[in-house]
């Protein structure tokens, strides 16, 4: 990706964050991204565009946070999916600026598909791979569970990540408190699927 183009849906995200999609404007994007409208409208066509690649680019960008942190320094996990599940899912809590800025850009684009489906398809697209995702972890961590259980488990667990974070985000509930209930409802969970009689 181009120097501009990063520069571009980063702008977006932050935009995003701090205004919500009906206040993103290009003319606001290209200040804050410190280029022309015009580039904009080259890289992006249109609104639509600049909203379709924002979630993309956030996406991307979790996915580039929650993987960092093995790189970081803390302990490979890929022997225990039920601690790898409980760090992918608690670093959504991290009180980072990128955090929060994705988490509540997230959620702006997800609010606004309920009044303009533009971006429904690429959201619902986006939603099952993060449910894919817990999916595969809840999987690897109760191997006898039959698939629609997991599926299940994964939905409600990424169901309630979404709604923790809209607390946590609004100042509604403390991070530590909100990462306390995920761990409970991921044992909760796990539980529940142990005890799954194929």
């Amino acid at each position: 990706m181009s120097d501009r183009r990063r520069a571009i849906l980063e702008g977006a995200a932050r935009v995003i964050a701090r205004r919500g999609v009906r206040g993103l404007r290009v003319t606001d994007l290209a200040a804050e991204a410190g280029v022309s409208t015009a580039l904009i409208y080259y890289h992006f066509k249109d609104r639509t565009g600049i909203l379709r690649h924002a979630l993309a680019f956030i996406g991307d960008r979790a996915d580039r946070y929650t993987g960092a942190a093995e790189e970081a320094g803390a302990a490979p996990l890929a022997g225990d999916p039920r601690r790898l599940l409980e760090r992918i899912l608690l670093l959504e809590f991290q009180d980072l600026p990128e955090v929060r800025e994705n988490s509540t850009a997230w959620g702006e684009l997800r609010a606004h598909t309920i009044f303009d489906p533009e971006l429904r398809e690429e959201l619902t697209a986006a939603g099952a791979a993060w449910v894919e995702e817990v999916a595969d972890l809840l999987a690897a961590a109760c191997p006898a569970a039959p698939g629609a259980a997991v599926g299940a488990a994964a939905e409600r667990l990424t169901a309630l990540l979404e709604g923790l974070s809209g607390r946590w985000l609004s100042g509604l509930l403390p991070a530590a408190h909100a990462r306390d209930l995920m761990r409970g409802a991921i044992g909760v969970e796990i539980g529940r699927l142990g005890s799954v009689i194929t």
